[in-house]
């Protein structure tokens, strides 16, 4: 007989816990089931972890600049420290114990394993079969995406997840894959002193972003001393014990004593039963309304719904869903003003439609940059204030429907540019507003008058 609850969420991520816990916190009875640590990616593999990671590279960077600032420094990299931070302070050595008893004491229930639908409202997860009379939440996540190269399967590769459970440095590394995780870590791998090499298929570095944002990082990159080959492809990867060999189709093979493979992610939906409520199995993503919505009695949030592998696209679809499923008013889901940040140094901030992907949806839109240095601030924090803002507007409408803010905060800076997508400002109300004097935000003046709206 199978047991019963209110709601059961399958992957207990960002999006999957948050959701639990507020429905828990409402007074339903919640069942979250996960096979692997609850909290997911983020706090022990993903956002968490590497951002420590880039934290201690940035205050490695601020020190190599007093020379040219404030007088000199003595700058010896160590990486126990990070390691250590990293141990004690986010992941408690990996140990989810703190984050189950935290999820039970808001009344939810929390079994570990591998949970499959049944059918509408129909969840096995071992041995046990749960009928809920709510529904499911699906929120399984993605897993990183290994590529079909030649000879790679079966070498000692890293993903992220090997990445941030390292305890010393590789004295040479090779990432394939130059999208945001693969620039934050080699970044940061490069600054405590590894040799490392990037390889990229396409024409630059964060080619999802604006050119111009993937073209300064790659000048920044070089002048830490990283190897940037983009337009390169892996045809095929060997491992001797001690290091590895990447073989491209063009130009000399590159070698690292180690390889990060950061070839994208793919969502998590092959097994788990999604036949049994008339989804396909073989699809790249979950199908969600604005409501998070994707059948009877069934919502999903998160990665697999293909709306960007963010948290926070996570946690905003887990508060949408449980609103619906609690049955309260909410706002429907609109990713018109989806923010991201890619934290390198510069850090890279971006909201909205890149040019590109405005002008591919047939908006024809009027753009404008400026570097960061034009702004007071830009210049005064001299060296490492490369970056740039760049607006992209729709002239039809006088709002803006993307922006990019590359900066030392650039993600930061992102706030005010998110607002004005989200919300959107017209671009006259933004370009008569007064700046704070001298801030990077003030940079944003010449770039909202050049685009002359």
């Amino acid at each position: 007989m199978a047991e019963r609850a209110d709601l059961v969420v399958i992957g207990m991520g960002p999006g999957g816990e948050e959701v639990a816990g507020a429905c828990a916190d409402a007074g339903l009875s919640v069942v979250g089931i996960d096979q692997r640590l609850l909290g997911g990616e983020c706090p022990y593999y993903g956002c968490v972890p590497t951002k420590m990671m880039v934290r201690a590279t940035d205050a490695l960077a601020e020190a190599r600049r007093v020379p040219r600032l404030a007088g000199s420094a003595i700058v010896t990299p160590d990486w126990a420290p990070v390691a250590r931070r990293i141990r004690d302070e986010a992941t408690d050595n990996w140990n989810d114990a703190a984050a189950v008893e935290r999820f039970e004491k808001r009344g939810g229930r929390f079994i570990r394993g591998t949970g499959r639908l049944l059918g509408p409202g129909r969840v096995a997860v071992g041995d046990v079969e749960i009928e809920a009379s709510r529904g499911v939440v699906v929120n399984t996540g993605t897993e990183p995406l290994v590529p079909p190269v030649e000879g790679l399967q079966g070498t000692p590769f890293w993903t992220n997840r090997e990445a941030v459970r390292i305890e010393s440095v590789p004295e040479s590394l090779v990432v394939l894959g130059g999208g945001a995780i693969g620039v934050e870590l080699a970044q940061v791998f490069a600054r405590f002193g590894s040799r490392v090499t990037v390889l990229e298929g396409m024409e630059r570095l964060i080619a999802m972003e604006e050119p111009e944002a993937g073209d300064i990082l790659g000048e920044v990159f070089r002048a830490d001393g990283i190897e940037v080959r983009t337009g390169v492809h892996a045809v095929r990867v060997t491992h001797d014990g001690n290091s590895f060999t990447v073989s491209l189709d063009t130009g000399a093979p590159a070698t690292g004593e180690k390889l990060l493979v950061a070839t994208g992610r793919r969502a998590c939906l092959q097994a788990i039963g999604l036949e049994t409520v008339g989804l396909d199995p073989a699809a790249k993503a979950i199908a969600v309304d604005t409501r998070m919505r994707a059948g009877e009695r069934l919502w999903a949030v998160g990665d697999c719904t293909g709306h960007g592998a963010y948290t926070h696209v996570s946690m905003y679809q887990a508060r949408i869903a449980a609103r619906d499923i609690l049955g309260r008013p909410g706002s429907e889901a609109s990713y018109h003003a989806l923010p991201r940040v890619t934290f390198t140094d510069p850090e890279v901030g971006a909201v909205g439609l890149t040019e590109k992907q405005a002008r591919d949806r047939g908006i024809e839109v009027r753009t404008a940059t400026a570097p960061m240095s034009v702004s007071a601030r830009g210049w005064i924090h001299g060296p490492g204030n490369e970056g740039l803002f760049k607006l992209v507007a729709d002239p039809a409408t006088g709002t803006l429907v993307g922006a990019t803010a590359m900066a030392p905060d650039g993600g930061e800076v992102l706030g005010l540019l998110s607002l004005a997508v989200h919300a959107r400002t017209p671009v006259s109300v933004m370009r008569d507003m007064i700046y704070a004097y001298p801030t990077l935000h003030r940079g944003l003046e010449p770039v909202l008058e050049a685009l002359g709206l």
